[in-house]
C-alpha cells in the first residue's frame, strides 16, 4: 500500500482539510460512526437527516483518506457484482429491488451536492461502457438484461459514434449510462463532513477506535485520547481493518488499485476525448477513465495484493494508456497513487447488525459511491426508524475471506481472469487478419 499521499492529484487539488480535532476525554452519543469515508459519511448524515444529530465519527486518520477519497470519481448504478448474478441469487423481484436502491443513491449523491452546496467537480456526462471485444453480443446481452429485468435503459453507441467521442481504435461499441456522473471524490467527502458539522453531528479525525466493548445497553468505543459511549455502534472502515472485531476483520480482503494522472493536456485533449463521460471498458480487468476539469487525464485499473510505489504505478498504467491512446507517448504523469478496496468472496457489500446496536457496513469492493451510499440509507433507516431493508443483504453476510489464503486466491483468480480477457483478445485479432 503506497502510504504516502504526497503524488495523490485528489488532495494536492482537495484544498484544506476539514480540520477536525482528535477526540479527547469521555463523550456520549446515539451513534458512534467509526470510519470517515463514504459508508461512515453516508451513514452519518442519513440520521441527521431524519432527526438523529447525536452523532459522533471517529476517523483513524482524517475523512476520505481511504479508497473514498482516492477512486476513480465515478458515480453510478450497480454493484460489484453483476446484474445477471444478482437475479440469480436473489431472483428477480428483490434483484431489481437491490439495484434500485443503487439508482437512488446515484439521484441522492446528486441531490446532496445541490442541497448542501457541496463543490466536487461535478461533471454531469454519464458514462460509456465501451467493448474492447469485437463481439457485440457483450453489450447487447447486458443492454437486453437491464431492460427486461431491471427497468434500466442504457443507450447504445456505435462503433462510428463512438469513435468521435473516444479518440481510439481499441473499443468497437459501447452502451452510455446517461444518469452517471463523475466528481472530485475527495472534495465530497470533506463536504459531507462539513456538512454533518454544520447541522449539528460531530467529526473526529485521528481519533483511531482501539477497543470496542459492551456498556450497559450500548457500547463502548475507546480511542488513544477519549472514548464514546453509544447505544448504536457502526463500523465502517472497508479496507482500512480496525481490528475490532475479529468476525468482521476476517470477512473482507483489502486490496490494492492503481491511478494515475497526467500533467494537463491543454488543446491535446480533444486529441483523446471528445466527450464529457468517463468510460470503462468490458474486461474483468478493466482501464477507467476521464478528462479533469483542467484538462488532465485520470487513468484507473488493476487490482493486486502487492504494495506498489508511485514509480512502479506510473510505469504499469503508462504501458495501458498507450494501448488505447498511442497518441500520448510522451506525455507527462504528474500523480500516481494506490489506495486499499475491500473485497468480499461474494463479491457485495456486507451490510448488516452484528449484535444489538452494533452494526456493519464493508466490502464495496471497487464499486463504492453508490452501494456507499445505500449502505448509509439503509443503516441510517434501521436506525432512526427500525426498517428492516438491511435484511435483503443478509444472503451476502460475513463470509470468511479465507486469509491468509485468500490473497493468493484473489491475485490467482484475478490473473486467470486477466488472462481469459487476452486469450479473447488475441484469438478475435486473429479471426480478423485475412
Amino acid at each position: 500500500m503506497l502510504e504516502s499521499t504526497a503524488t495523490d492529484y485528489y488532495r494536492a487539488t482537495g484544498g484544506p482539510g476539514l480540520e477536525a480535532a482528535p477526540l479527547r476525554g469521555a463523550t456520549e452519543a446515539r451513534v458512534c460512526i467509526i470510519g470517515g469515508g463514504f459508508a461512515g459519511l453516508n451513514t452519518a448524515l442519513g440520521l441527521v437527516e431524519r432527526g438523529v444529530t447525536d452523532v459522533v465519527v471517529l476517523e483513524a486518520d482524517t475523512v476520505g483518506y481511504g479508497a473514498s477519497g482516492r477512486n476513480g470519481g465515478f458515480v453510478f448504478a450497480g454493484y460489484s457484482r453483476g446484474e445477471a448474478d444478482l437475479l440469480a441469487d436473489l431472483g428477480p423481484d428483490a434483484a431489481r429491488a437491490a439495484y434500485r436502491r443503487t439508482q437512488d443513491a446515484v439521484a441522492l449523491v446528486r441531490s446532496r451536492t445541490e442541497r448542501y452546496g457541496i463543490d466536487c467537480d461535478r461533471i454531469d456526462g454519464g458514462v460509456l461502457w465501451a467493448n474492447w471485444f469485437r463481439d457485440g453480443e457483450v453489450l447487447e446481452r447486458r443492454r437486453r438484461l437491464l431492460a427486461t429485468h431491471f427497468d434500466t435503459h442504457w443507450q447504445p453507441v456505435d462503433r462510428a459514434r463512438l469513435r468521435m467521442q473516444v479518440k481510439s481504435t481499441r473499443y468497437s461499441a459501447a452502451l452510455f449510462e446517461p444518469q452517471a456522473f463523475h466528481f472530485h471524490p475527495l472534495k465530497y467527502a470533506r463536504g459531507l463532513a462539513g456538512t454533518l458539522r454544520h447541522l449539528g453531528a460531530t467529526v473526529h479525525d485521528g481519533s483511531p477506535a482501539t477497543a470496542l466493548r459492551p456498556k450497559g445497553s450500548g457500547w463502548r468505543v475507546e480511542t488513544p485520547c477519549g472514548s464514546v459511549d453509544a447505544e448504536h455502534v457502526v463500523l465502517a472502515c472497508g479496507g482500512y481493518l480496525a481490528g475490532l472485531v475479529p468476525k468482521v476483520d476476517a470477512s473482507v480482503l483489502p486490496i490494492a488499485t492503481y491511478v494515475i494522472v497526467t500533467e494537463p493536456l491543454g488543446v491535446r485533449a480533444a486529441e483523446v476525448l471528445e466527450t464529457q463521460a468517463a468510460v470503462y471498458d468490458t474486461r474483468f480487468a478493466f482501464d477507467y477513465y476521464r478528462l479533469l476539469p483542467d484538462t488532465r487525464l485520470l487513468w484507473g485499473g488493476r487490482i493486486s495484493v502487492r504494495d506498489r510505489k508511485a514509480m512502479q504505478v506510473e510505469r504499469l498504467l503508462r504501458r495501458d494508456v498507450l494501448r488505447v491512446f498511442p497518441q500520448l507517448d510522451g506525455v507527462r504523469i504528474d500523480h500516481a497513487w494506490s489506495g486499499l478496496m475491500s473485497y468480499a468472496r461474494h463479491e457485495m457489500p456486507q451490510i448488516g447488525r452484528l449484535d444489538e446496536g452494533l452494526w456493519h457496513a464493508q466490502a464495496f469492493g471497487g464499486h463504492g459511491v453508490a452501494p456507499t451510499t445505500v449502505a448509509g440509507e439503509v443503516l441510517a433507516s434501521a436506525i432512526a426508524e427500525g426498517d428492516t431493508t438491511w435484511q435483503a443483504y443478509a444472503p451476502y453476510g460475513l463470509a470468511s475471506a479465507m486469509k491468509p489464503w485468500g490473497f493468493a486466491g484473489a491475485q490467482a483468480t484475478y490473473w486467470w481472469l486477466q488472462a481469459k480477457d487476452a486469450w479473447k483478445d488475441w484469438r478475435e485479432g486473429r479471426a480478423a487478419r485475412p
